[in-house]
């Protein structure tokens, strides 16, 4: 059993695979959710509960968050019993979630003032990635904090890159999600379009499936297409709140600003279903 004591909030459909690779490596490792209904799941993981923040922040060195966006950061570090209640000196806390680089900046500068260190570290990849530890890591922040808990994040994926300063791993993180957002939109596009032409989209899949242009990501999308499957592994509305984000961070090219456009229209009635439900607006 390593020594180190991990913290982890935030156990959605990427926390949940995440922290059993935590465990199954050997790692102590206590969990704080917002939503107590996940206290039992935590627990059937191997994983001990906290009541707050605040207490798992005492208790843990390190202390990782995977939440859903800016304003469920800000609660978690500045509200009542958050993460800054605690005595953070010497504390490293580590922010997987797909946020601002502005919210992670703000973060790095008053966790450095309490005498602890900030990184933001979101990943690519869905919870299959997740469950395999294959995800990529993106981290931003101080290189030295970086090389320390490198280990930890090998752990998670395969592929784990220092970018730079804190913010840098969010801002790449939204650019690899307005790409996504565009290649989801144009297998949507290529469905509808095929349908339209009375084509069977099985037979379309098999021709991209063996082309060129084959990839995981349209193999999983275009058999929940094929399914009428929309669970979402990553909903709409995130996608749609991160293309918000890229926005706000300068995007502002063809295929970006369609795909803004595009999810901001579907999340008004999709916004709990996958992203590739997107296809439901071209039909």
């Amino acid at each position: 059993m390593n020594t180190l004591k991990i913290g982890w909030i935030g156990l959605g459909n990427m926390g949940k695979p995440m922290v059993k690779r935590l465990i199954d490596a050997g790692f102590s490792v206590s969990i704080f959710n917002r939503n107590k209904a996940k206290n039992t799941l935590a627990k059937e993981m191997g994983a001990s509960v906290c009541n707050s923040a605040s207490a798992l922040a005492t208790q843990c060195d390190i202390v990782f968050l995977m939440v859903s966006d800016d304003n469920a950061t800000r609660e978690i570090f500045e509200g009542t019993s958050g993460l800054f209640d605690a005595e953070m000196k010497g504390k490293i806390f580590i922010n997987s979630s797909t946020v601002s680089p502005e919210i992670s900046k703000e973060m790095a500068e008053k966790c450095l003032q309490k005498g602890a260190c900030y990184l933001d570290a979101p990943v690519s990849g869905s919870v299959k990635q997740a469950e395999e530890a294959s995800l990529v890591v993106m981290v931003g922040g101080d290189e030295k904090v970086f090389q320390q808990t490198k280990y930890i994040f090998e752990k998670l994926g395969q592929t784990i890159l220092y970018i730079g300063n804190a913010g840098a791993g969010n801002a790449l993180k939204l650019v690899v999600n307005t790409q996504l957002a565009i290649y989801a939109q144009g297998l949507a596009e290529a469905v509808a379009f095929a349908q339209k032409n009375k084509i069977d989209v099985q037979n379309l899949l098999m021709v991209l499936n063996n082309s060129s242009m084959a990839n995981t990501f349209m193999k999983l999308k275009g058999n929940m297409i094929l399914n009428n499957n929309y669970s979402p592994a990553f909903a709409l509305k995130l996608i749609a709140k991160d293309l918000g984000l890229a926005k706000n961070l300068g995007l502002d090219f063809p295929l970006g600003n369609a795909a803004f456009e595009t999810y901001k229209k579907a999340n008004e009635k999709f916004l709990e279903e996958d992203m590739i439900a997107v296809i439901k607006e071209f039909r």
